[in-house]
C-alpha cells in the first residue's frame, strides 16, 4: 500500500508567507494604479537584472531612504517616465528558521515585454551599458521635470535625459515604486538557498 503524503503546514507557511505578501502587494498596486512614493524600507538591498530597458524621460538625483529603526541610507534615486523592459529578474533573500529562501520575480521573457510607468528606483550601486538622448548633467535637482513628481532638494546635483536605453542592467536597489507595472508573464517563486538574479 502506497504511503500517503502529508503536508507540514508550519514549514509550508514559513516558505510561502513572503510569496503571499509580495503577490498581495503587487495585486494591490495594480488595482489602485499607484504605489506609495514614500515608505519605510526594510534595510535590505535586493537585486534587479534587466536585459534591456527602453524609456522615455529619465532622471537621477541623490536621496536618502529610512529604515524602521531610523537608519538613513544614502541612495541614487533614478526615475523613468515610461519604460519597456525585457528579461526582468528581481530577487530578494529572506532569512527563515529553515535557512535562506530566495524570492524570485521574473517577466518579459520569450517575446513578452514588461511595461512600467513613473518608475523610481532607490539604488546603492548599478552597472549597465547606457545610451541617453538630450542629456542634462548637473541640473538643479529641484527643477527636474522628465518624470512626474520626481525632484530633489534645491541646489543639489541632478541629471535628466529625454530618452534612455539601458542594456545588461545590474542594480542593487533599496526600494522601487511605480504608478503602473504590467507583467503579462509574471513568475513568482520561493527557492531554497541563495539563487539571486546575478
Amino acid at each position: 500500500m502506497a504511503e500517503q503524503g502529508r503536508v507540514r503546514w508550519k514549514r509550508f507557511a514559513l516558505i510561502f508567507a513572503p510569496v503571499t505578501v509580495m503577490t498581495s502587494l503587487l495585486v494591490g498596486a495594480t488595482a489602485q494604479g499607484v504605489i506609495g512614493a514614500t515608505f519605510v524600507v526594510s534595510g535590505n538591498a535586493f537585486k534587479l537584472a534587466v536585459g534591456e530597458l527602453r524609456g522615455q524621460g529619465f532622471t537621477l538625483a541623490s536621496d536618502l531612504v529610512e529604515t524602521r529603526k531610523g537608519r538613513k541610507i544614502p541612495v541614487i534615486a533614478t526615475g523613468v517616465r515610461h519604460a519597456v523592459v525585457t528579461d526582468l529578474c528581481q530577487s530578494a533573500l529572506v532569512r527563515t528558521p529553515m535557512g535562506t529562501i530566495t524570492i524570485l520575480l521574473t517577466g518579459g521573457r520569450a517575446g513578452n515585454v514588461v511595461t512600467i510607468d513613473d518608475l523610481v528606483i532607490e539604488l546603492e550601486t548599478g552597472r549597465t551599458a547606457a545610451y541617453l538622448r538630450d542629456l542634462e548633467l548637473g541640473r538643479d535637482a529641484a527643477t527636474l521635470d522628465q518624470v512626474p513628481g520626481f525632484s530633489g532638494p534645491p541646489g543639489s546635483f541632478g541629471s535628466q535625459a529625454r530618452a534612455v536605453t539601458l542594456r545588461n542592467v545590474r542594480l542593487s536597489p533599496r526600494a522601487a515604486t511605480a504608478a503602473t507595472f504590467s507583467l503579462p508573464d509574471l513568475s513568482l517563486d520561493a527557492v531554497r538557498g541563495e539563487r539571486e538574479c546575478y
